[in-house]
């Protein structure tokens, strides 16, 4: 498999406190790598070095197969764009106007596909209208039209979704997905919003605690995330004894609750529950979601 970026024992340290502890990831050609992880675990710092705003303390961070260590990773980021953070906009400037300015800043020769840029992020029928008018989907999108200027192979995202109303998620989403799959550009997003980068990612890196806890593929991932029934009943005691005997899998979540990780048959499972003088209340099938796969991932407290 190709890979677009590769790091290997990166480490980030800031006096006693390790931004980044030994992270290793790999993010393959033409993927959407869904860089997951809590506020404090490390995301933006990663993303950071990988734009060549801080240097790493130690270990390898690779660009095309060009290590950081070598002259020739700055031309390596050429092919790169990036939103970290929030877009950096002018506010008294159009959307054109600020494109214009960043083609300048890249020493492009002209304007000319500015119009086509504007296009793509759904922006060509802005005119005159300042940025600082925009709404903040509007202002995002912009954003990533500037990271798009020098027509880069690997875009990287930092929170791109965060704040943003239902239809302006709905709007970048739509343009990440068609840069991925027209542009055949290769994305890094980093989220906290697990639920919707499910629609997104076609790969995912868990952070914890400044390392990679986890690497995987969507298909892998789906598979991780079990199904299970969800059963209420009058006791969990006896419904535990019940399921200890048939062998089954299961979680207890209250004096009532409980998962259950098999499809039982209902009717033997009712009879048993019966000798035991325990009640069948009701049965609902579930699947367990990304946040709920984290979360068994790294645990349920935080980092901050």
């Amino acid at each position: 498999m190709e890979y677009v970026m590769r790091t290997s024992g990166l480490c980030k340290y800031y006096e006693n406190f390790k931004a980044l502890n030994g992270l290793s990831m790999n993010v393959p050609k033409g993927a959407i790598y869904g860089f997951v992880g809590r506020n404090g675990a490390g995301k933006t710092t990663l993303i950071r070095l990988l734009c060549g705003l801080q240097l790493p303390t130690q270990g390898e961070l690779e660009l095309y197969g060009i290590k950081n260590s070598d002259k020739a990773i700055s031309k390596a980021r050429e092919r790169m764009g990036a939103v970290v953070e929030s877009p950096s906009l002018f506010p008294e400037m159009t959307a054109e106007e600020n494109l214009k300015y960043q083609y300048r800043l890249l020493g492009m020769p002209d304007y000319n596909g500015i119009a086509e840029l504007l296009k793509l992020v759904g922006l060509e029928n802005t005119g005159k209208k300042k940025t600082k008018n925009f709404s903040l989907g509007m202002r995002q999108r912009l954003g990533i039209a500037i990271a798009l200027c020098g027509d880069p192979d690997l875009l990287v995202l930092d929170e791109p979704i965060n704040g943003l109303d239902p239809q302006g998620i709905i709007e970048v989403r739509e343009l990440i997905l068609k840069l991925n799959r027209e542009k055949k550009i290769t994305i890094i997003i980093s989220s906290h919003i697990l639920d919707e980068l499910a629609k997104l990612a076609t790969h995912y890196g868990f952070i914890d605690n400044g390392r990679i806890v986890q690497e995987m593929s969507a298909h892998e991932l789906e598979s991780s995330c079990r199904k299970s029934l969800r059963v209420t009943v009058s006791s969990t005691a006896a419904l535990a004894r019940v399921l200890d005997g048939l062998k089954m899998e299961y979680t207890v979540i209250s004096d009532t609750e409980a998962d259950i990780f098999a499809r039982p048959n209902i009717s033997q499972l009712v009879f048993a529950l019966a000798e035991e003088k325990c009640q069948l209340i009701s049965c609902t099938e579930r699947e367990e979601t990304l946040e709920g796969f984290f979360i068994s991932l790294v645990g349920g407290g935080s980092n901050e």
